[in-house]
């Protein structure tokens, strides 16, 4: 089979390698469609902190089970399924109080172990998810980032009722705003520079969407929900603009989440921040439960993939992907790799 290989930033090889067979407690998987998100730009880019080359990519992924191994039940040969890809020890303080997704030795596929940007994977039987025979292989590559987002709103509680502001109208970000609505948000704005991306919010039935290029945060967030504004701001665009709109703008007493990863040191109004008693809050990945609540949403309708699937790649077209992605970075939102194209 064929196998993807980053051997450095901007250079894809393929190697020969074999199918590889189901040891005890393994799956094989027979990988159908691999999602691109912004990390794995990062790495194509030279600029992921915590990824060393050469490295076989591939994390946001969906297939069919291949091979069934010793002693793994629940499974049949062809069934739908996603990957988990979080390698965790299970014995830190984390992963001991439920939270493996902050395991102090955290690995995750495709950054500091093996990707799943092959034919076929072999991976432990306890990393993969089902996924309803009616959900297609493009949404099932997308059910990780939707997982993301879902555990992003569940960091703020029950938003049931709740005035969610979103920055960042980015894949994460539309993800964000369709989870919180999902998840009974009573409204949710969304803010970006991009018309193209908040045009695509409007698509997923995101109730208001600002342009702050032209309109100011916080008269925005006044003219959607009143003098009250957010009840929860989330940046996913991770950035000191955004996060200082944020911070400014924030009705005191309330709830900030950065789900955005920063590129680098922040340089923001903390004075303020703590003047207005602002909680300002994390978020990391996601666990099983989010899986699974990504997957009931997506197959109940309440969270749209198909908008913000702009392209897809055979498998032997990966750089041409990334490719595609640098040359058209406003009006692109999920990249595809159709892996047995």
């Amino acid at each position: 089979m064929l196998q993807q290989v980053m051997t450095s930033p901007g250079k894809i090889e393929f190697r020969e390698v074999p199918v590889p067979k189901a040891k005890k407690g393994q799956l094989v998987i027979k990988i159908m469609k691999i999602g691109i998100c912004g990390s794995d730009i990062h790495v194509y880019h030279g600029k992921h902190p915590f990824t060393k080359y050469p490295v076989t990519q591939g994390h946001e992924v969906s297939g069919s089970v291949f091979e069934i191994g010793e002693g793994v039940t629940g499974f049949e040969v062809g069934q739908k399924v996603t990957i988990q890809p979080q390698i965790f020890c299970g014995k830190c303080y984390p992963c001991t109080h439920g939270k493996y997704n902050l395991c102090e030795e955290l690995k995750v596929m495709g950054f500091q172990d093996v990707g799943t940007a092959s034919h076929y994977f072999a991976v432990d039987a306890s990393k993969v998810t089902h996924l309803p025979e009616t959900m297609d292989y493009d949404e099932g590559a997308m059910i990780e980032p939707t997982a993301v987002a879902c555990h992003a709103v569940c960091r703020a509680g029950d938003v049931k009722g709740l005035k969610i502001a979103v920055l960042g109208a980015g894949p994460i970000g539309n993800l964000v705003a369709q989870a919180a609505k999902a998840m009974g948000a009573e409204s949710v704005m969304v803010t970006d520079i991009s018309d193209v991306r908040l045009e695509k919010a409007k698509e997923c039935g995101i109730d208001f969407v600002y342009n702050t290029k032209i309109h100011d945060f916080g008269e925005a967030m006044i003219k959607c929900f009143g003098p009250d504004k957010a009840d929860v701001i989330y940046d996913c665009a991770g950035n000191d603009i955004t996060m200082g709109q944020a911070i400014k703008y924030a009705r005191k007493g309330s709830t900030i989440i950065l789900v955005a990863v920063y590129a680098g040191m922040a340089n923001v109004d903390l004075a303020v921040l703590n003047d207005h008693e602002l909680d300002l809050n994390t978020t990391m990945m996601y666990r099983n439960e989010d899986y699974l609540k990504a997957i009931e949403l997506v197959d109940e309708g309440k969270i749209q993939l198909r908008p913000l699937m702009s392209k897809t790649f055979a498998f032997k077209d990966y750089l041409q992907a990334y490719q595609y992605i640098d040359a058209n970075r406003e009006t692109t939102m999920k990249v595809l790799i159709d892996v047995q194209a």
